[in-house]
């Protein structure tokens, strides 16, 4: 199955260099560019795609909000926020807006293949560690978490595997920690994403950093939180 691209950015240099490196492999091709999130949304509304590599800044609509408006319409596709910094406010409203993570710009080439074949997956372009290193910079602006308890939906067990997601756990260490094999916490994941109505692992640390479930700091060398089984 070839992979469609679609790829935006404002800067022609990029947008040039990210079609070299997809269109010299089998397996993908580009369909489309655009230098603003306008273009971009006005394109893609035609031209099927299945991986949008986006650049957060960019005039005329941003791609924060061009990414909002794209995971807002049916059957979208997956994003790619394209950043110059990996401490980068942008880059984390457009996790928030809804893409599967973020890749630098100068990031070499193997990284930006492997990225997209990851999204096109179903998983998360950057590890969760590394999302939490960002939300952590950003975490003081968050706004304060709603009264209701955001986890209600969850189990127990599932409260578990939701905040060692959110502290940068891979699914072996998660097992390896509550004792299960891997298969069971695939399950597990699966199934807290379904209920949080969450997309991948990445949007997990967000939802738990948004609610104050986890902060700044926390490693997850403290015990989990006692919950009753729902």
């Amino acid at each position: 199955m070839t992979i469609r691209v679609f790829v935006v950015d404002d800067q022609a240099l990029v947008r040039t260099g990210c079609v070299m490196v997809i269109e010299s492999q089998s397996d993908m091709t580009v369909v489309g560019e655009a230098a603003d999130g306008r273009e971009a949304l006005d394109l893609l509304a035609a031209t099927r795609t299945d991986v949008v590599l986006m650049d957060v800044r960019m005039p005329v609509v941003d791609g924060i909000e061009a990414t909002r408006r794209l995971l807002g319409t049916i059957d979208p596709p997956r994003v790619i926020a394209l950043t110059t910094f990996d401490l980068d406010e942008y880059a984390f409203a457009a996790i928030q807006a809804g893409a599967s993570g973020f890749l630098l710009k100068d990031a070499p080439a193997e990284q930006l293949l492997s990225a997209i074949r990851a999204v096109h997956g179903g998983d998360a372009v950057i590890a969760p560690s590394t999302t939490r290193r960002l939300i952590a910079h950003i975490a003081p602006q968050l706004s304060p978490p709603p009264d209701v308890d955001p986890a209600a939906a969850l189990t127990a067990r599932e409260h578990d595997v939701a905040m060692l997601l959110a502290r940068g756990r891979s699914n072996a260490e998660i097992a390896q920690e509550l004792f299960l094999s891997e298969g069971t916490i695939k399950t597990h994941v699966a199934r807290v994403l379904a209920k949080l109505r969450l997309r991948d692992r990445v949007q997990v640390v967000v939802w738990a950093y948004e609610n104050r479930l986890v902060r700044p700091g926390d490693d997850g060398s403290a015990p989990l939180t006692e919950r009753a089984s729902s």
